[in-house]
């Protein structure tokens, strides 16, 4: 059995998705589960699924809900009343979140342990456990909730995998797929560095200090900021020659 939040929530058992009607109910699965088996009261439960406009009825619907839920559930996973809350256990079920928090923690410890081949390999697995944008088909205060924080960890996970495939000297293979990610993220200064290494150690050194500049300039206009370290590191590796 595999729960996922890494993508649209839901149930899978043998590579096949289990039915869960509604966005209620998704909602109320990715609760728990995030809930890292602690209980989540009925308050809560209630703000999640119904926004700010909670039913009177709305114990009953929650215990519907878990009753559905429960069904199901296979061995060693469980939804029990708790409080005035609910508790899912999943006992050793495969949950994508954990094992991605797993994965990464494992790649990073690599990566500072100067294994980068280990550590790229590990981080490399941790991101493809992504099934698309994290928590789809949840409430919306849910997603707004959770989804950052979860997002945060993509991003440094996916910083530490390309910090590693620089350090086994792929940087010609990552020039394309830096460029993307600064693209999409110009003011990440993490990946606007990494790009300009990538450059420099692939002999296009006009375009590394070019995308300095840029970032620069960007952070002036948007944020009305200097570059920080990682910038700053870069740049003055580029210009001593201490990036290779």
């Amino acid at each position: 059995m595999e729960f996922r939040v890494l993508g649209p929530v839901g149930l899978w058992v043998d590579n096949t998705e289990l039915p869960l009607k509604g966005i209620k109910q998704r909602t109320m699965l990715a609760a728990l589960l995030l809930a890292g088996e602690w209980a989540v009261p009925d308050t809560r439960l209630g703000e999640l699924l119904w926004a700010g406009r909670v039913p009177t009825t709305y114990q009953a619907q929650i215990y519907t809900y878990a009753s559905r839920l429960r069904k199901n559930l296979g061995a060693g996973t469980t939804i029990t009343r708790q409080g005035s809350g609910y508790l899912m256990r999943i006992g050793a079920a495969r949950f994508d979140l954990r094992e991605f928090e797993k994965l990464s923690r494992a790649g990073r410890d690599a990566l500072r342990a100067h294994d980068p081949e280990r550590a790229a390999e590990l981080l490399r697995a941790a991101l493809h456990l992504w099934h698309g944008p994290t928590l789809t088909w949840v409430s919306e205060p849910l997603a707004e909730n959770e989804r950052p924080r979860i997002e945060m960890a993509r991003m440094e996970t996916l910083e530490n995998r390309i910090a590693a495939d620089l350090e086994l000297g792929r940087h010609e293979l990552l020039t394309a797929e830096l460029a993307g990610l600064v693209s999409a993220h110009p003011l990440r200064e993490s990946f606007r560095a990494q790009f300009m290494v990538a450059l420099y150690r692939s002999d296009r050194q006009a375009e590394a200090f070019a995308t300095y500049q840029q970032g620069c300039q960007l952070l002036k206009e948007e944020l009305g900021v200097d570059p920080g370290p990682a910038l700053r590191n870069a740049y003055q590796a580029i210009l001593t020659d201490e990036s290779h």
